[in-house]
């Protein structure tokens, strides 16, 4: 009879599957002192982990203690502290999104943090890159927010003994020109030519034809770049407006990419409006 998960696991070996490694606490004193061994042996581990789940042992006792809507309230997951390195900021450039607002991201030498090699991570807004007192040649610590994204935490002041010029804030676009502005009660800068700035003339686009709106297959970001540089798309509407002969004729496409475009975008007109 399998009426604890600690057999439950010593089953599924029996039969060949592999499962992870474990042990039975007695109490929070040992579930503790197994945290803490397994976050310093965590990286000698065959495969990658970001923490430990905490499980009751008694499968009875699971079923009485049950679920929440989202979660079961017999388990619970101990996070490790994010893996911090160390690496050096090179520079920083400034991206515009569909919206307008201009994110600055640190090119950073590159490093290995969690099993990748990070060259970049955000530095969010001009109020973050205040509080870091960035400059470049800086030594900075990163670590990967979620085990995912980058995300500098500090800066070694230490480490200054060549200060580069200090980190500062864009005022004009880097795409248009245009002036940034910002908005009251708002952290970001936005570039506010919504109808002649690249990035956000096509951002707005692949949002349209994105999965969960229009849906229109065949038109990814670099097809819709490659639609734009060639004139053939100025707007969202101008997509209602694609012909054949035009699309076909264009590098990397052909006919029968263009009929899939086309009759992409044809079935989109029976989308439901709220999409």
């Amino acid at each position: 009879i399998i009426d604890k998960q600690t057999r439950l696991l010593d089953f599924l070996d029996e039969l060949g599957f592999p499962t992870s490694k474990r042990t039975l606490c007695k109490n929070y004193r040992e579930v503790e002192d197994f945290c803490l061994q397994i976050e310093q042996e965590r990286y000698t581990i065959p495969y990658d982990i970001d923490g430990i789940v905490i499980k009751v042992n008694s499968l009875e006792d699971q079923k009485k203690l049950g679920w929440t809507a989202k979660s079961p309230k017999w388990a619970i997951a101990y996070k490790f502290k994010p893996e911090e390195k160390e690496t050096v900021l090179e520079s920083v450039s400034f991206q515009v999104g569909r919206t307008g607002a201009v994110t600055p991201v640190a090119n950073l030498k590159p490093v290995l943090i969690s099993g990748s090699t990070v060259s970049h991570a955000t530095l969010h807004n001009a109020d973050e890159i205040k509080r870091l007192d960035l400059h470049y040649s800086d030594t900075v610590l990163v670590v990967k927010s979620g085990e995912i994204i980058p995300k500098i935490t500090g800066v070694d002041i230490k480490s200054r003994f060549m200060i580069g010029d200090k980190v500062e804030f864009i005022s004009n676009c880097p795409e248009c020109g245009s002036n940034l502005v910002r908005y009251e009660g708002e952290a970001a800068h936005y570039c506010p030519n919504e109808n002649a700035c690249p990035p956000q003339i096509k951002g707005k686009m692949e949002h349209f034809v994105s999965r969960k709106a229009m849906n229109i297959d065949g038109l990814g970001s670099e097809t819709i770049n490659l639609l734009y540089q060639n004139g053939l798309l100025h707007n969202i509407a101008d997509i209602y407006e694609l012909r054949i002969p035009d699309l076909s004729r264009l590098e990397r496409l052909g006919m029968k990419s263009a009929y899939n475009i086309k009759d992409g975008v044809e079935k989109s007109k029976q989308v439901p409006f709220e999409r």
